[in-house]
């Protein structure tokens, strides 16, 4: 069975066994203790940051130990949010550490914020994967990513030219909040990339899954 792993889902009814499913932290215990599923990410999302107790780190650290769940985030910086990147830092740094303490890569949502982004990387050098995910950016902003060694996720309306430039084994691919299969958007990135679907599967190490 080939492993179309999406790397980004919101879709908590999936049938893709190789599917991320993203948890709000609101639902992570619910979700958890009632599905057999096998892959997760939880983290605090930039858009909820002013809303979120400090104390939430603490429950984030307990979700965040159990072996289902593969990544932290999404997480990170979006200057569309409410809250000030002040806040937005507060609990993007926190989930850094969560990252790094737990050896878990890093689901990276960002708006408008690559210098911040940039620098809190400089800053931390994690060891850690950096996968930011829903690319749709031009080329020169997915180099300048790619460079300072991020790794790149493709939803259905990705910029061709963006995804020329980045290498098989930096890229991911995933339907986030779409109804969108994810074997089209693999065989489209396949043909691009002139290489098999399943050669596609940087996700396998980039979030540590195996699967492939």
């Amino acid at each position: 069975m080939l492993a179309y792993i999406d790397t980004h889902t919101h879709n908590i009814h999936t049938d893709n066994p190789f599917a991320v499913i993203n948890l709000a932290l609101d639902d992570c215990v619910r979700v958890l203790s009632a599905s057999s599923h096998r892959f997760f990410s939880v983290g605090i999302h930039p858009w909820d940051a002013h809303e979120t107790n400090p104390t939430a780190i603490d429950l984030l650290e307990t979700i965040i130990a159990d072996d289902r769940v593969k990544a932290v985030g999404e997480c990170g910086f979006d200057r569309n949010s409410k809250a000030s990147l002040k806040e937005q830092a507060y609990f993007f740094e926190r989930q850094v550490m969560l990252s790094e303490k737990y050896q878990k890569p890093m689901i990276i949502h960002c708006v408008a914020a690559t210098n911040e982004l940039v620098l809190l990387k400089k800053r931390f050098a994690p060891t850690q994967n950096w996968v930011l995910h829903g690319f749709r950016g031009k080329p020169e902003l997915a180099s300048q990513l790619l460079q300072h060694g991020f790794a790149l996720s493709f939803g259905e309306n990705f910029n061709l030219k963006s995804v020329e430039i980045t290498p098989i084994d930096k890229l991911c691919i995933e339907t986030d909040t779409t109804n969108s299969q994810i074997e089209n958007t693999y065989r489209e990135i396949a043909a691009i990339k002139n290489c098999r679907p399943d050669e596609l599967n940087a996700a396998c190490s980039l979030l540590k899954l195996f699967v492939c």
